[in-house]
């Protein structure tokens, strides 16, 4: 297959192959009714462990021999693509080769793998391809953004798997933009219900409707006016399947967008000065240091190690524009980190430095739609701190002062 003018026609949703095959060949569709996804849910399985299968066998015959075994072994399991999303040394292994300086070309086959498994339709080779979508798009803005146009090489591979999960996106959305409803403030709270039956086109003028999203344009290239929305589109796409993305694809995220922000801006701390009350709290030292800022100062200095510690082995990113249209899929993905109930430790700590990062970036650029945004999750996510603090000195507390049970006296039963 020619990639690089595949990538032009690539649509979303079912392969250029699969389309052609079903209607050319009618004789093909009719002549085995029972073996219809429909009627036959047993064919529909296995056909989509096969494709798993080969795709997996694909992949791995593009990798040395000592990767490609272990990546092999992951095709003999009952579902294949599901340990395929879930192996940290499979994602290890490919991301460190898109990683490469010189990766990324129109003929990278790692992106021409991508690129096909993402228009194969089946749902869990298409999380596959989304769980590296932060890496991928990491690594392409930073490289845009850093290099000079005039030598930068072609990152063509790159920009199809952006376009793949664009068009899919276009195509789901059927030209239509995305709206969210905005609660009227007149009324007493966002649950109430007048007695009084109000008039029904009265209510829909007072009905206020935002519009999240424009609806998408086709686009065959990525042009520099519209790769900032492109790019934004696929990291939404990420989003809508956040809750199944493995941890690691998820601390890249982050990582990717404290370089973005720019991690060495002094800024980032200027939010966590306290207030006046916050102060008098404690028995406060004579130079006005107190306890608690001491104990805040070590566990930030904690987060910002296990940061440094932890990205020797994932490629730097750059400092980039941050258009609004990239920013608030960002925003979205960046909240789940923080807040996620179910997240590992390690990507809340990430996502700490990451949205400080980011608050100093919009505190420079003076974007209010930034700030309040990314305030709003610094409040939340020092909220949560503190109530997990909290219920960990109850429970620590509630365990020291209940007393154990004392044990029965043992009865030694003794024969005469």
């Amino acid at each position: 297959m020619n990639f690089n003018l595949n990538h032009h026609r690539g649509g979303g949703g079912d392969s250029p192959s699969s389309s052609t095959t079903s209607s050319s060949d009618p004789k093909t569709s009719n002549s085995h009714p029972h073996h219809h996804n429909d009627a036959d849910p047993m064919h529909s399985w296995w056909e989509s462990i096969s494709k798993a299968r080969s795709r997996i066998h694909l992949l791995s015959s593009l990798l040395a021999p000592a990767s490609a075994a272990s990546l092999s072994a992951l095709a003999d399991s009952d579902r294949p693509a599901r340990s395929l999303l879930s192996s940290l040394a499979a994602y290890s292994t490919v991301s460190a080769i898109l990683s490469a300086p010189f990766s990324g070309s129109g003929d990278d086959r790692f992106c021409q793998w991508l690129y096909d498994t993402y228009l194969s339709s089946d749902p869990d080779l298409r999380l596959v391809v989304l769980s590296f979508v932060p890496l991928l798009s990491g690594i392409y803005l930073s490289r845009i953004h850093s290099s000079d146009s005039a030598t930068a090489p072609s990152l063509a591979g790159f920009e199809a798997v952006l376009l793949s999960l664009y068009a899919a996106e276009t195509k789901a959305r059927g030209g239509k933009p995305v709206l969210v409803s905005i609660p009227d403030l007149s009324q007493p709270s966002l649950y109430h219900t007048p007695r009084n039956k109000p008039n029904p086109n009265r209510s829909r003028r007072a009905q206020s409707i935002g519009v999240l999203s424009s609806p998408l344009e086709h686009q065959t290239a990525v042009k520099s006016t519209k790769r900032a929305c492109i790019v934004g589109v696929a990291l939404d796409c990420y989003y809508k399947q956040i809750s199944q993305m493995p941890f690691w694809s998820k601390l890249d995220f982050c990582r990717f967008l404290a370089d973005w922000a720019g991690q060495d801006c002094p800024c980032k701390s200027e939010f966590d000065n306290t207030t006046e009350e916050e102060n008098i709290e404690r028995n406060g030292f004579s130079d006005g240091i107190r306890v608690s800022e001491m104990d805040e100062v070590a566990e930030e200095m904690g987060i910002l190690a296990i940061r440094e510690n932890s990205t020797e082995l994932v490629p730097k990113g750059s400092r980039i524009p941050l258009p609004w249209e990239l920013l608030q899929p960002v925003l979205r993905i960046l909240g789940h980190c923080l807040l996620g109930p179910l997240n590992a430790a390690e990507v809340k700590d990430a996502a700490f430095v990451a949205v400080r990062c980011l608050y100093a970036r919009a505190s420079h650029d003076l974007s209010p739609q930034a700030i309040l945004a990314t305030r709003s999750l610094i409040q939340l996510d020092k909220r949560a701190r503190e109530a997990a603090r909290a219920a960990a000195t109850a429970n620590a507390a509630s365990n020291t002062n209940t007393p154990s049970k004392a044990k029965k006296p043992e009865i030694l039963l003794v024969s005469k």
